[in-house]
């Protein structure tokens, strides 16, 4: 299974023809802003609902202990979906209205990022220069007005807690929901236009080829309960059905919408919408701890495969793959 801890490579900036990166920042010269890797190479709600689980180990980490680069940059062109009403605005720099991660979910104190605080209630990805991919349970049109979507809510430091302020530049308004459905197959997703293009983070490539199969390693980025940014590897499809795979993904309410990457090609497969139960009850300490399943048990995180809405995303380019 892939460790994120591990350096397994590094990002070629030689080529001419690859997209330059850095941690913090972009230079989109590239098929048109598309973000590409060498071709050798590759909704948190109230405490009770819960929607998802850890399976076998805990693989989430902020973004300071992930090693490879390359996934810290695919981390960087995605979003935390936020009501507009907790965001407020004071020049260069936007304000966040946290909650305390412990106290919304009534924790005990050795969970995973305890000291932490919330503020997404879904997650998203770009997919085109103003196209943001998430679940559909988590927009609908009637509630776009009232939803921003933010690059860059993520500890970058050790230390860092949670960031309560972002750069202005980096808060976009739900302008429509261009295509949405939410069917009793399993089918969730949507496509978000926002409020302007993009400046500073790259579409993301998407698979384009026939899905995953049974066994394929994959890697989720998101907001589990609405936390910072977590990069979770160590997961793989477990089943493939006609619109969702199933997969032990290490996720929580508030991934729903995350994009699920491919570990070896880097493309987004598909978008988490649903799962196991997040939290249970610890009765004698009067606290939630995290529901926990073997790597092969309980019932799996439901993932709609990206062949359901690619003909709606636009192809920008080829998205060049990369290997470990």
């Amino acid at each position: 299974m892939l460790d994120l801890r591990e350096k397994s490579g590094t990002v070629d900036t030689s080529g001419g023809g690859w997209l330059r990166m850095s941690l913090m920042s972009w230079n989109l010269r590239a098929m048109g802003g598309l973000l590409l890797f060498p071709f050798h190479a590759f909704g948190a709600g109230a405490p009770n609902v819960d929607l998802q689980v850890i399976y076998g180990d805990d693989n989430r980490l902020d973004l300071y202990d992930v090693a490879d680069s390359r996934w810290v940059a695919l981390a960087d062109s995605t979003v935390a979906i936020m009501d507009s009403g907790k965001l407020t605005a004071r020049g260069p720099f936007t304000e966040i209205q946290l909650k305390s991660y412990s106290a919304e979910y009534k924790l005990c104190a050795e969970e995973p990022f305890f000291e932490q605080s919330t503020a997404a209630f879904c997650s998203g990805s770009l997919v085109g220069p103003d196209l943001v991919l998430t679940a559909g349970h988590c927009l609908s049109a009637e509630r776009c007005a009232d939803v921003s979507l933010v690059f860059g809510f993520a500890n970058q430091e050790r230390g860092q807690l949670s960031p309560s302020t972002l750069i202005t530049q980096n808060v976009y308004r739900c302008q429509e929901v261009v295509a949405r459905e939410e069917t009793n197959s399993g089918v969730d997703y949507a496509l978000v236009r926002l409020d302007r293009k993009v400046v500073g983070h790259a579409p993301l490539p998407i698979n384009r080829s026939p899905p995953v199969e049974t066994g394929t390693e994959i890697v989720v980025i998101g907001h589990p309960a609405g936390l910072p940014t977590k990069v979770a590897a160590g997961a793989s499809v477990r089943t493939v059905g006609e619109n969702l795979f199933v997969a032990n993904l290490d996720t929580y309410g508030g991934n729903s919408g995350s994009s699920v990457f491919n570990a070896r090609t880097g493309l987004i497969e598909g978008i988490l919408v649903s799962g196991e139960t997040d939290f249970i009850w610890d009765r004698e300490r009067s606290c939630r701890v995290s529901n926990r399943c073997g790597d092969s048990s309980c019932e799996g995180e439901d993932v709609v495969l990206i062949s359901e809405v690619a003909a709606q995303i636009p192809e920008l380019g080829i998205g060049l793959a990369f290997s470990f």
